[in-house]
């Protein structure tokens, strides 16, 4: 027997009705377990195209060298930082990462960061840095002195305007930072911050080895609001084991006390094939579909009742937060960081396994520690593998960019961008949109694409259309159920 969902979406982005009848503000998204069943595959997250996996070892270390030498000088950058360490590891976990509880293994680390970053500087024309971004692991898990000594060298590397479009993003675990140092943080220079709390039930936490208590969590965004923090932002994952749409109700009623400006709900990708960490979590331990379904409603609806708007993907935002705001603007990027402000950045990516993106070129660094160590030892950069993209890569990119970001695209755009004949070009992708458009997910004109609001939800599947290198084996064996 067939049943019907319904979901609140709150749409920010446009404010046509197409004369199909679809109307494509309406705030009510009506799916039902037929869709569910015909539409939840796997598929990538699409924070790159071509994705990550389409990487090649045969990138040479003197194509990155170029590409750096050709970034323009008048070109803003932005900084992604990779620190490794956590001092335990999180069951749900898919990042690469160091365990240890020796905080002495990160002082290596550290000098090979700074000289590495002093290694790109010396590559690039380009000076100007408005974005760098902390991530890992577990930033914190530096001290306070270490973080201090590679901004200074970021600073003594680049420079970073003093003015309010500067962003200085860090993700912290308050497991593993004093309340004073958000003091400290913020005469850094940081003003951005990121938290993961994934749930905030104990039987949950204990069963994904991440115990966090709501208090602990609370404090440390009121000290960070405090000192001028913007733009905070919560992480919290729905299909973990234990988890219910009540026991959600009350993990989500906290983040509601807390009022973060950005929250962030990703579905919970269950691969111990492929991560060993996830082998301690019991298939029979996680949420049923019909359960994970209700907290992912339950979830939409309650955010959006509380004036959070949808910016697409798994991202919410308050209405004044910046993603909201360019997203508006049609200005909103996705980028391995996720949905981001500033396309026109190009973006490079320091520490082990860090990932760039700069003059149409994805480059990667070595996974491991020693041979990051190794290369870095002999002043060379610790290059690993990438991709450069062709005209093809390019086109389907920014197609599914437009999709991902702002549900809709003009035809004539595209065309005028790349000097194609759209629907020529794309005739079989359009036939492939068809069972999309007949379940009125999708509206097609002569002009446009748009994603109607029983269609956002499901963007990846509609921008997996667009793929060139997708097939079946493929998609089931790295990457994660869209619902």
């Amino acid at each position: 027997m067939r049943k019907n969902v319904t979901f609140t979406v709150g749409l920010n982005y446009s404010d046509k009705l197409i004369d199909t009848g679809v109307n494509l503000i309406s705030t009510k998204l009506e799916w039902d377990e037929e869709l569910l069943n015909k539409y939840n595959i796997s598929g990538p997250r699409y924070t790159s195209y071509p994705t990550a996996l389409e990487f090649s070892d045969d990138y040479e270390l003197d194509s990155y060298i170029t590409c750096l030498n050709s970034v323009s000088r008048d070109k803003s950058l932005s900084l992604y930082i990779h620190i490794p360490f956590c001092s335990n590891i999180c069951y749900y976990c898919a990042c690469n990462k160091v365990i240890t509880k020796d905080a002495s293994k990160s002082i290596r680390y550290v000098d090979n960061l700074i000289k590495e970053i002093k290694l790109i500087s010396r590559q690039l024309n380009a000076k100007t840095l408005r974005q760098i971004h902390w991530g890992g692991g577990t930033p914190t898990f530096l001290s306070i002195e270490q973080i201090d000594r590679i901004m200074q060298a970021i600073r003594e590397s680049f420079d970073i305007p003093d003015e309010p479009g500067t962003e200085i993003s860090i993700e912290i675990d308050p497991r593993a930072l004093a309340l004073e140092d958000i003091r400290l943080l913020s005469e850094m220079g940081f003003n951005r911050m990121s938290m993961g709390v994934q749930d905030f039930d104990l039987k949950v936490q204990q069963s994904i080895n991440r115990v966090q208590s709501f208090e602990m969590t609370r404090d440390m965004i009121v000290e960070a609001r405090k000192y001028g923090f913007q733009s905070i932002n919560l992480d919290l994952i729905y299909g973990l084991p234990h988890q219910t749409k009540a026991t959600f109700e009350s993990t989500l009623n906290k983040v509601m006390e807390i009022s973060p400006d950005r929250i962030s709900v990703f579905n919970y990708a269950h691969l111990p094939h492929r991560f060993k960490p996830q082998r301690k979590i019991r298939n029979e331990d996680l949420p049923a579909a019909t359960e994970k379904l209700a907290i992912f409603e339950y979830i939409i609806n309650n955010l959006q009742a509380q004036g959070y708007l949808y910016i697409g993907m798994d991202h919410f935002a308050k209405p004044d937060d910046e993603l909201a705001i360019a997203q508006k603007n049609n200005r909103l990027h996705r980028n391995f960081q996720g949905y981001t402000t500033h396309e026109e950045y190009e973006l490079i990516g320091v520490g082990v396994s860090s990932i760039g993106s700069l003059n149409n070129q994805y480059h990667q660094n070595v996974r491991d520690l020693p041979a990051y160590y190794e290369a870095l030892e002999n002043n060379q950069l610790p290059s690993w593998r990438g991709v450069a993209m062709s005209q093809d890569d390019e086109i389907r990119k920014a197609v599914i960019f437009e999709l991902i970001c702002h549900f809709e695209l003009s035809k004539k755009s595209i065309e005028e961008q790349f000097q194609i004949n759209f629907d020529q070009y794309f005739t079989n992708e359009l036939t492939l949109l068809a069972p999309f458009v007949e379940d009125k997910l999708v509206v097609i004109d002569d002009t446009s694409i748009a994603i109607t609001s029983r269609g956002r939800l499901l963007i990846r599947n509609i921008c997996m259309m667009f793929d060139a290198y997708l097939n079946e084996l493929h998609m089931k064996q790295n990457f994660s159920k869209v619902i």
